[in-house]
């Protein structure tokens, strides 16, 4: 049996964050999600420190991503991972109502592996998401030694 990888999620609005669980667990991913309210909590988290720091080793297996977050944004978020040697190889999918083409040519510029742009309507929205974990956090595999044990 494939062993659920975990998924960092970075989101700030508390419906998107409960569509996604549901579409997850619609699906029968079982993947145990992390998730975090602003871009300063997901680099906590990836660094672990503030409310981090006692968690286990190992990087999620995908981070997800909202662009407009308080405190930090998405973008910056995505800078410091994919510039960062100990988390390039995370896969990061940016997953935001932005249809701002800056904020896409952006994302790719610094690494972005997949940018989804959410649906409006929830059927759709369930589809993109089952697709989204269904690759990113169950097919795919990174590199070896880029993900530490959990």
């Amino acid at each position: 049996m494939i062993q659920p990888k975990r998924i960092l999620y970075a989101e700030d609005d508390p419906r998107d964050i409960e569509l996604t669980l549901v579409a997850l667990a619609d699906h029968k991913l079982t993947n145990e999600i992390v998730i975090v309210n602003d871009g300063e909590e997901a680099l906590d988290y990836l660094y672990k420190r503030g409310n981090f720091q006692k968690r286990g080793n190992g990087n999620p297996a995908l981070i997800l991503l909202d662009i407009k977050m308080p405190k930090v944004d998405g973008l910056e978020v995505l800078r410091q991972v994919k510039s960062d040697p100990d988390l390039k190889a995370i896969p990061v999918v940016i997953l935001t109502s932005s249809r701002e083409e800056k904020d896409l040519i952006a994302g790719y510029n610094l690494g972005v592996n997949a940018f989804v742009v959410k649906p409006v309507g929830f059927p759709n929205f369930v589809d993109a998401i089952k697709e989204i974990g269904l690759f990113w956090a169950l097919l795919n595999e990174p590199p070896v030694g880029s993900i530490p044990k959990q």
